[in-house]
């Protein structure tokens, strides 16, 4: 029997020749990332364990990456970015991006691969839950605590279980007012929040294979929100064009085997897919768009590692261009990259960053934003009862801040088309 791309990859970290699912392995890692709110957390349990003048395992495979709580007044934030920045220069690290410098970078989901960090067939692992994204490049990705962090910064090896492999296929042709957001929920609405508890989510099909790179990190991203160990989208010629453009570094991409067992297939027809929303507070709570009209909403919120990168503004653009909105509408850019994107992008003759300024959008830094709440100065932050329409990925009680605020996930076609209105409003009203 074959094996699936998860299983191959895990395999060749781990030096054997065929892995199954369930089987316990020690595997070899090629990257380790972790960022301000739990990079502390890491340092401090590496150092208790292997001493506090302990080297890590590889200076050049560790990535440091502050985002979350970033541009604020707040001490806590502020003492952990400081934690991060002694570390670093006591491990000689050079791959930080620290606030302040020309290398801040934003989002670390979105960053990475923007800096060649992600690579067909390797092996990835950071403290943040949305490792996974880093699946849409074919390798195997996925967010762990920070007791096995530590333990990967003193050994570069892991102790992981072989998941077993869910696979998705959405054939046909992907209709414009669709997006891979719509696509996840989709999913998560059918089989749940546990629905694919620490299973690899692969997809597949001719409209998975059309989506760029960034809407494919979509997918993978929003795996652990099913419950998923990682994501995963076999590589292709849009991969390698990606990679090759931001990493000289050699890999080996990895391909199903033509005799893969895959747990369970779920098919979808692309074209019967309406744009979605999911409902408080849970991300399996998804109904159709066009039955939620009647939701009035307080404020649109348009950003981070889920909805923050440029094609989720171009898809935005399309709908608030040479338009006003109706409800306090927040712009927040993943990275410093889609930060200038925003200036270089037009349409119509007309930048991206003009078209939201213009249509009455409040812009915020490049950074994780309101996506995990954070102090009360943080920008877009649900501070009061305020009900949400955000492109970001959970929609639990407090999660972008006020525990009385309720969040609906959505598109980026889907938020800007709510902004225009001030309630819950199917996309295709204005693509038609």
């Amino acid at each position: 029997m074959g094996m699936t791309i998860t299983e191959k990859i895990l395999a060749s970290h781990s030096g054997k020749d065929k892995v199954v699912p369930g089987e316990n392995v020690w595997i070899d890692v090629d990257v380790l990332m972790t960022h301000d709110v739990t990079g502390p957390g890491t340092i401090s349990i590496f150092r208790k364990e292997f001493g506090a003048d302990a080297k890590i395992w590889d200076r050049n495979k560790v990535v440091v990456i502050p985002d979350h709580y970033i541009f604020t007044e707040d001490q806590h934030a502020k003492r952990n970015v400081v934690f991060l920045r002694d570390f670093v220069k006591d491990q000689q690290i050079e791959n930080f991006y620290d606030v302040g410098t020309p290398d801040y970078k934003g989002v670390c989901h979105v960053a990475l691969p923007e800096e060649g960090y992600t690579r067909p067939g390797e092996v990835l692992f950071g403290t943040d839950s949305h490792t996974c994204t880093a699946g849409a490049f074919g390798e195997f990705a996925t967010g762990i605590g920070n007791t096995d962090a530590a333990f990967i910064l003193g050994t570069g090896k892991l102790w992981v279980k072989v998941p077993q492999t869910m696979r998705f296929v959405f054939n046909g042709k992907l209709p414009d007012y669709l997006m891979a957001k719509d696509l996840i929920l989709r999913i998560i609405g059918d089989i749940g929040v546990d629905g694919a508890s620490y299973a690899a989510m692969e997809f597949a099909g001719e409209a998975v294979h059309s989506l760029n790179i960034e809407e494919r990190m979509t997918l993978c991203n929003m795996v652990i929100e099913a419950g998923g160990k990682n994501g995963v989208i076999a590589p292709d010629e849009e991969t390698e064009r990606y990679v090759k453009a931001r990493s000289n570094k050699p890999y080996k991409p990895v391909q199903n085997d033509s005799d893969a067992k895959f747990a369970s297939e779920l098919k979808y027809d692309a074209s019967k897919i309406v744009p979605l929303v999911a409902k408080p507070h849970s991300p399996e709570n998804v109904e159709a768009a066009e039955k939620l009209s009647d939701v009035k909403v307080d404020r649109v919120y348009i950003g981070s590692c889920t909805g923050g990168k440029l094609v989720d503004f171009q898809a935005a653009a399309k709908i608030l261009n040479g338009r006003k909105t109706a409800v306090d509408t927040f712009i927040v850019p993943a990275t410093t990259d889609v930060e200038k994107g925003l200036e270089k992008e037009k349409i119509g003759g007309k930048t991206l960053l003009q078209i939201f300024k213009e249509a009455g959008c409040r812009i915020g830094h490049a950074s994780c934003g309101a996506c995990l709440g954070g102090p009360e100065d943080t920008f877009g932050r649900i501070n009061g009862e305020e009900i949400c329409v955000s492109t970001t990925n959970r929609n639990f009680p407090g999660r972008m801040g006020s525990k009385k605020g309720q969040v609906y996930l959505a598109s980026p076609l889907t938020a800007a088309a709510t902004a225009l209105t001030g309630k819950i409003t199917d996309p295709r009203k204005y693509l038609a």
